[in-house]
């Protein structure tokens, strides 16, 4: 493993001598718009190991991306190399369909300490949901990002992540037709997370498990998301959404396609720059 080859990866070639928060937000920046959130290994007949190494070969080498618990351990594993003080956290998703968090941690996060100041940092969520900063860690402050307006609240040493939604315009919709529309100031619970430290160890039943679940959402649906210089593109089954951030005051433009089977490959690479090994079975 290699530092450089990591930065070839995610096209960064910016001084980087000092671990300060300047070169994290640049590093974390090109990371979130050249790894894809994606579960298709999975889709794929290919399991999933929980190693650096293997997580190293396959988003460095084979351009690949993978699921929180990959691209945030890849994230990890730089900014120690870069002299980060840099721990790992566990964190419960919030489920909007049962309105409430998972009982068990299902995702992995990253604290950084920089100066005395702790911030969040979290690689691995997608979609509209993926924070484009890190995150000072402090409670019931607005912090305004290009994505929308991300805040703490910390309750008895519990952490909560939470979002402000925007107003969708999906152009092929009437005014009267508007499903995704979120009212002004509506707040979408992220998850939730303790500041106990974690071992990437802590994490291989839920990678285990993940792969083999009926029930969760990565085995029900193949997903590949990306944040790009503007918005967000993910491939979720055959269904293509590119959204643009703010194309009008407070407004996500929300372009949505569905492709044939045969476009899927095609896609993957032109979007995404994902080349699949095997087969997928959207």
């Amino acid at each position: 493993m290699n530092i450089q080859e990591y930065f070839g990866r995610i096209s960064y070639n910016k001084p980087h001598e000092d671990a300060d928060l300047q070169t994290l937000i640049a590093i974390f920046q090109h990371h979130i718009q050249s790894i894809p959130f994606e579960n298709l290994s999975m889709h794929c007949g290919e399991p999933i190991e929980l190693d650096l190494q293997a997580t190293y070969n396959k988003i460095v080498r084979k351009k690949r991306g993978g699921w929180c618990l990959e691209t945030n351990y890849l994230l990890f594993w730089a900014l120690q190399e870069l002299g980060y003080d840099v721990c790992i956290l566990g964190a419960s998703s919030y489920d909007p369909a049962e309105k409430g968090y998972t009982d068990e941690i299902n995702h992995i996060l990253l604290k950084v300490v920089i100066k005395g100041e702790s911030y969040i940092v979290d690689a691995g969520f997608g979609g509209a949901y993926q924070m484009w900063q890190p995150l000072m860690l402090i409670s019931g402050k607005d912090q305004p990002q290009v994505p929308g307006i991300f805040r703490f609240i910390e309750d008895n040493g519990t952490w909560y992540l939470e979002k402000v939604k925007r107003k969708h315009y999906i152009p092929e919709h009437s005014k009267n037709d508007f499903p995704h529309t979120p009212e002004l100031g509506n707040i979408r619970k992220i998850h939730k997370f303790t500041l106990e430290p974690r071992h990437i160890d802590d994490f291989q039943k839920l990678n285990a498990y993940l792969q083999v679940s009926p029930d969760n959402i990565l085995r029900k649906k193949s997903i590949c998301s990306l944040q790009t210089t503007n918005g967000v593109l993910a491939l979720v089954g055959w269904t293509l959404t590119e959204m643009k951030y703010n194309y009008t005051e407070d407004m996500d433009l929300v372009n949505v396609t569905t492709i044939t089977d045969e476009e899927v490959e095609k896609t993957l690479k032109d979007k995404f720059s994902i080349e699949l090994e095997n087969k997928l079975v959207p």
